[in-house]
């Protein structure tokens, strides 16, 4: 099937955080507290996701109150973090959601990501992903994780399932 026949039929953009959103780089001050940088664009991105119909999901390995806080910035309910098993998880939640994997974008950089891919409809790999998810994606990112590589991907499936311009008519 061709790539935009598979964006036709995406329904959830499921994403992994760290090297997606953010660009992987950890911070922490003096006290421990962590930090990550977020792209402005990918959040727009996420936005224009939804308004055109689309669900967005976090799938994490690491536990962070910042992906809390990042997931209600953006009106994101489906936040699975501390995820060991990322392909399980996934196919839970599409259980929960009622829809198949063949209707799932699921967006990743490194290898506990490369389970999922082949699993679902579309399967990218940001541009600066490991090399084996770069080689199994359906679509590798031009942007790098954390640099609006998210937004990119949300304006392929846009544009490839004929919604990008009822998205953007408000903003014209």
């Amino acid at each position: 099937m061709k790539l935009i026949e598979q964006c036709e039929q995406i329904r959830l953009l499921l994403t992994d955080v760290d090297g997606v959103m953010t660009d992987g780089r950890i911070g922490f001050d003096n006290r421990g507290i962590e930090s990550k940088q977020f792209h402005i664009r990918d959040g727009q991105g996420i936005r224009l996701w939804q308004q055109g119909g689309g669900q967005m999901g976090i799938v994490t390995g690491r536990n962070s109150q910042i992906v809390k806080i990042r997931a209600a910035e953006l009106d994101i309910d489906i936040v699975r973090q501390g995820v060991k098993e990322k392909l399980a998880v996934v196919k839970s939640i599409c259980e929960q959601l009622e829809i198949k994997p063949a209707e799932v974008c699921y967006v990743g950089d490194d290898l506990p990501d490369l389970v999922v891919f082949g699993q679902v409809g579309i399967s990218v790999a940001v541009a600066d992903a490991a090399e084996e998810l770069r080689q199994a994606a359906d679509y590798t990112t031009s942007l790098n994780g954390g640099q609006g590589a998210i937004r990119e991907v949300v304006e392929l499936l846009l544009k490839n399932s004929n919604r990008w311009d009822a998205v953007i008519r408000k903003y014209r």
